[in-house]
Order: C-alpha cells, then structure tokens, then sequence
C-alpha cells in the first residue's frame, strides 16, 4: 500500500473556525497514526474574499494547537499555470467545451427553470457547439457523464451512491482564467499524491462532480470521507452567534490548546467512555469507523469542564508557560521578569483546583506579584478594622520571631493565638487573608505565605496590621 498523505484546504475567507480545525485534527491523526504525510494547502482562488491576514490566522491557529504539517502551505494562486495546462488538457481530450453563455442569460435560464419547477442546472446548450476560439468572455466547462450512477464509497458514511442525470457541466475555468474549487482541488489532490479526502460532509455533494474530473484526467481516485457537521447547542449550524467560532477567539478566552484538541477530537469520534486522551493515545487510538455519522452537538460547558481537568492535571510548569503572555497582557510584565519559572509554577499548583481557564487564573494569582498588596475596599473596611489590630500586631510579632518560614511552626503559632485570645479560627483567618491577599478568598492561608515567602508574609501583615490601627 502507497504511503498514507492526507491534506487540509482551508480557505483564507476568515479566522480558522472551530470544524476546520476538526477537520484538519482528524487528517492529521491519521496521517501520524499511519506514518503518513499531512499537507498543508491554501485555497485563496477565491480573489474577492481571500486576505493574507486569513492565511496568517490560520497559520496561527494551526500552529496555536499543534497540529504541525510537513509539507506546505501550498497556495493556489502560486499554481494557476498547472490548472490552465491541466484544463486545456481536458478540452483537447474532448472532455470540456468552451461556453459563452453570459451570467445574465444563465440566471434567467436558471429562474425559468425553477418556475416550471425544471432542474436549476446548466442546459448544456454550447456543450456541441465545438467551440475552438471563441471571441469575447468564455469560460471552460467539464462535459460531465449524463447517465448512470456515481457511487462515493464514503470512509465514514459508507457507499453514497448518485445518478449523474443530476450532474452539471461544471465550469473548470473561469472566463478570467481562474480555476474553479471543484477543478483546483482535484488537479492539487492528484499531484500532491492525496489518498485519503476527509473533508466536511458539505462537500458531499461535489464529490461526485470532482470524481469524473479525476477520472478523465486519468488520476487515480483517492478514499473520500465526509465528517458531519458541528452543530450550537440549539441543534442548528455552529455560527458565531454561538459563541466564538475562531479558534484564536479560545486562546484569549484562556483555555488550553491540548483541552481544545481533546474536546474536538470528541466531538464526532469516542473509544469506549474515555473522556481524557493525551496526544499519543489519539495517534494510537484513532480510526474512522468510530467516527459517528450523525452531527455533532457543541457543548460550552463540557469544554469548560476539561479545560480544567488539563490545568489540574497538566505539568505546573507548562500551564506557568501558558499564562505567562496573558500575565504581561494584564500589566504584570516587569513583576513576571522578576520572578523565576520555578515560583510560577508554585503559585500555579496554589490556584489550580479553583480555576477552568488562564484568563480566571490571572485573576486568582495577581495578587502574589510584587512586595505591597492592592485592597479590595470593601474586604478592608470590613476584615481591616480597629478592633482587629491588636490581634493582627500580636500575630505579626510571632511570626517575626521565626527565622524561616515553616507551616506547621506557623500554623501551630496562629492556632495558639487563637486560643488564647477565645476567638474563633476565622475571626482571625479572614482579616489575615485580607492582608495578605487583598481579599476574601484565597487558597488556604499557609500555602499562600509560602507562596509569598517569610519576607512578604511579614511585609503584608505589617501593610495589613497598619491599615487596622488607622481604621
């Protein structure tokens, strides 16, 4: 069997949206499964509407979840010789004509025929013409087959099978010179050696145009799967009233590329009940007939979940890693300097199990950075207070006695105060996080002044014990 090559085609209409990148995931599974090649491909003959900022976004989100390529990105308008030469192969062979129709007159054929409830498509009046040089605007069309069946026999959905009464004489070259998707794709699957076209199931439908093409250019047929869409949570088409369909839209919003990836590679496909799957598992997991069928509903707040679970569960030091831009981002750049990965990666194990994305972990850890502590007014006035202030001082004095900080040194100090002033524990544990932290809610109070260590501890309980007196 001939090596595995898998491609995807985006085109740079827009941001990478979430179903391409399944699109492109799936492939890219394959193609690392198989020891297969994953081709990266353009498709910007769209000239009104492809941009360089579309192709660069892509790009970016591609590279964003890791899904690297080894061969391209190819772009179509670098190729446009090899589709004129491969079109005018086609007419020479007796396998297109030329058409001059003009788009005014195929509209209103195509109005008349869907009032006398005809078929929409082409009528094929210039198809025996015989054309050689036709004067004014013409475009290129595929004589396509006019009877018996074309049978797709789907990787995914099985043998699809359609009469080719239905087909069209495909236009293959514009009467500009630009190719057309459904003619470009087969020229640029053919020569780049595809074998496998895994490609949303909204493509179905010109599959069958695009085989005759192949097999009237005498190129081999590659395998064809077609992956049903994503749908939002209300059953119609994921669209961006939704929610972010960019894949970059993700990133900002704090979540994980791997749970990104995890979450896609569920939306569609599944082995058994697991949920969690690392990289190498999808590789050796993978296979297309456990790709269902039927589409495939967008739940928000599943991928919430399993953000998650990956900041719980990942390595400190890269969710560190990841936070940092978002850190900067946020005004912390010179405090992040300033520290060292490894008291990063701390100050993540110390907030992890209350957060679901980075965006919610910037909040949480800010307030760690630098020596002084900003204070939530309202936590102040209320846990800050003159009556407080003795407490405060005694427990600052205490602490200042040890020369290191230990938490069960500490903790048994802070206990034993608390006993001998028959307070309540949280009668003195809220106005302490308040001094440390700024606020009322924090992780539990001794791995907090580990985090900040003995000095800052200090620093903060005599800002905070301060604060009180005045009060």
């Amino acid at each position: 069997m001939s090596q595995v090559r898998v491609r995807f085609a985006p085109s740079p209409t827009g941001f990478l949206h979430i179903g391409g990148v399944r699109t492109a995931l799936f492939n890219w599974l394959f193609a690392r499964q198989q020891n297969g090649v994953f081709v990266l491909r353009i498709e910007d003959t769209d000239q009104s509407r492809s941009t360089d900022d579309s192709i660069q976004a892509i790009l970016d989100g591609m590279r964003w979840v890791k899904l690297d390529w080894d061969e391209g990105p190819f772009r179509q308008t670098e190729r446009m010789d090899l589709y004129r030469e491969h079109a005018m192969r086609l007419f020479e062979q007796g396998h297109a004509y030329w058409c001059v129709c003009t788009s005014e007159e195929l509209e209103a054929r195509r109005k008349e025929a869907e009032t006398k409830g005809g078929s929409p498509k082409y009528d094929g009046r210039c198809r025996n013409l015989g054309l050689t040089k036709p004067t004014g605007e013409a475009a290129l069309r595929f004589r396509a087959p006019q009877d018996g069946q074309t049978v797709v026999d789907d990787l995914i959905k099985g043998p699809v099978v359609f009469d080719n009464q239905i087909l069209d004489d495909v236009i293959i070259l514009r009467s500009n010179g630009y190719p057309t998707y459904n003619f470009s794709v087969v020229v640029d699957d053919a020569l780049m050696g595809i074998t496998h076209v895994v490609r949303g199931d909204d493509h179905l439908t010109n599959t069958p145009r695009q085989i005759p093409i192949f097999q009237a250019l005498g190129f081999p047929l590659p395998r064809f799967g077609h992956l049903p869409m994503i749908l939002g949570p209300d059953k119609a088409r994921l669209s961006k009233r939704h929610g972010a369909t960019s894949i970059m839209a993700y990133k900002d919003m704090g979540y994980l590329p791997d749970a990104l990836v995890n979450y896609l590679v569920r939306l569609g496909w599944s082995h058994g009940d697991q949920e969690l799957f690392s990289r190498a598992e999808l590789i050796e997991k993978f296979s297309w007939k456990n790709v269902q069928t039927s589409a495939a509903v967008f739940n928000p707040d599943k991928l919430l979940w399993l953000n998650a679970e990956y900041l719980k569960t990942s390595p400190p030091a890269e969710i560190a890693q990841a936070l940092v831009p978002l850190l900067e981002q946020a005004g912390l750049k010179e405090e992040v300097r300033a520290v060292s990965t490894e008291w990063l990666a701390q100050l993540v194990v110390l907030v992890k199990e209350r957060t679901k994305t980075l965006v919610e972990m910037v909040h949480w850890v800010t307030p760690y950075f630098g020596q002084a502590v900003v204070f939530d007014e309202e936590a102040a006035k209320k846990f800050l207070t003159s009556t407080q202030a003795p407490v405060l001082a005694k427990l600052l004095t205490r602490f200042e006695a040890f020369p290191a900080f230990s938490k069960q040194e500490w903790e048994e100090s802070f206990k034993q105060l608390v006993e001998e002033e028959g307070i309540k524990m949280g009668q003195l544990a809220q106005p302490v996080r308040v001094a440390l932290t700024g606020r009322t809610a924090s992780p539990g109070l001794f791995e907090v002044m580990d985090v900040l260590g003995r000095d800052r501890t200090l620093f903060r309980l005599r800002q905070g014990s301060e604060r009180a007196s005045r009060s």
